[in-house]
């Protein structure tokens, strides 16, 4: 019973950086404003409000703390993060044509795509506004350039999709773009804002960089194999949008001609019958492709856990050592 009702990482990271975020929560309320365009902030407050874990604002306080930083600036930078962050959900939303997250409606479905994708671009041009503000351009060079990487990362999504010959290289890139660019701009510009060493910089963006990593792959892999009640999302429902994760992939890759030929169809075509996910999921385990994608998962995590040894000893850093586990332990 202990251990159920013990913290999670997470859970302490949070309570170890509170006043932080307390900080972090205020200037996003007071940046999220508008004067002129009230839908601005009730789109933003919507989406900003619905409960998130705010992950990577806490990555980069972290950074920042495990470094000793003790000026006022990580807090802007872990706002821009969230910025950022909250300005590609409402672009994905309407990209994916989402209906849900977080357990709610989309903005996209309480309002409208164009103010979805217009109030998206207003907290980019937020972002843009705070990461500026410290005065350091290497943060600036580092996040601005997340920024593009996440985009290009979602084209590159969309101009791989549903191509079966889309690979596991294909797959990283795309999943370093959509994921772990933010998670790893969030961890090394906390450093720089500090002045840590460069290789103190160096660790937190590998680690940043390999969590995030971990994290896109074992959030593919719950799609095929989750508890649908603890993930918010039903199984399958990448199969069923015929998207081309890390798990599919694998199983596509070792495929025989007949087996091709149903992914050709389930996939390509956009032809899905009563039992296909069935199906989808038996080839799967007959080549081993949930097993395989998890080790990967475990591979990346240990590599975060890894970058982490050539930083100061801290109490944040043991948090981040556990939050690597963390983020597969779901799959175990």
């Amino acid at each position: 019973m202990d251990s159920i009702l013990s913290p999670t990482p997470l859970d302490r990271l949070a309570a170890e950086l509170g006043s932080d975020m307390e900080a972090v929560s205020t200037l996003i309320r007071e940046r999220m404003v508008s004067r002129h365009a009230p839908r601005i902030p009730e789109v933003t407050a919507h989406l900003v409000e619905a409960g998130g874990k705010r992950l990577r604002p806490m990555l980069t306080l972290a950074a920042a703390r495990i470094c000793g930083y003790e000026g006022p600036w990580h807090v802007h930078l872990a706002a821009t993060v969230e910025f950022i962050h909250t300005a590609t959900l409402l672009h994905d939303d309407v990209v994916d044509e989402s209906a849900q997250r977080r357990g709610r409606p989309t903005a996209n479905l309480l309002w409208d795509n164009k103010s979805s994708v217009l109030v998206g671009d207003y907290l980019f041009a937020r972002s843009f506004q705070l990461m500026v503000e410290p005065g350091n351009l290497r943060v600036l060079g580092i996040l601005s350039n997340a920024a593009a990487t996440i985009a290009e990362g979602e084209v590159l999504q969309l101009s791989a999709a549903r191509d079966l010959a889309t690979g596991e290289d294909t797959y990283l890139q795309i999943v370093r773009g959509k994921t772990a660019a933010l998670f790893s701009a969030a961890t090394e510009s906390g450093a720089v804002i500090a002045g840590a060493p460069e290789e103190h910089a160096r660790a937190l963006f590998d680690y940043g960089d390999a969590l995030g990593i971990a994290f896109q792959i074992a959030d593919d892999l719950l799609d095929y194999q989750g508890d649908s009640s603890a993930t918010g999302k039903n199984i399958g429902d990448d199969f069923r949008d015929r998207k081309l994760t890390l798990p599919l992939i694998k199983a596509i890759a070792a495929a025989s001609a007949e087996e091709r030929s149903f992914w050709k169809r389930v996939i390509e075509t956009s032809r899905q019958d009563a039992g296909d996910l069935d199906t989808a999921l038996a080839l799967m385990e007959r080549h081993g492709a949930l097993a395989a994608t998890r080790e990967d998962a475990l591979r990346w995590a240990e590599r975060a856990r890894n970058a982490l040894r050539t930083l100061p000893d801290h109490p944040v850093r043991h948090i981040l050592h556990d939050l690597a586990d963390y983020v597969v332990a779901r799959l175990l």
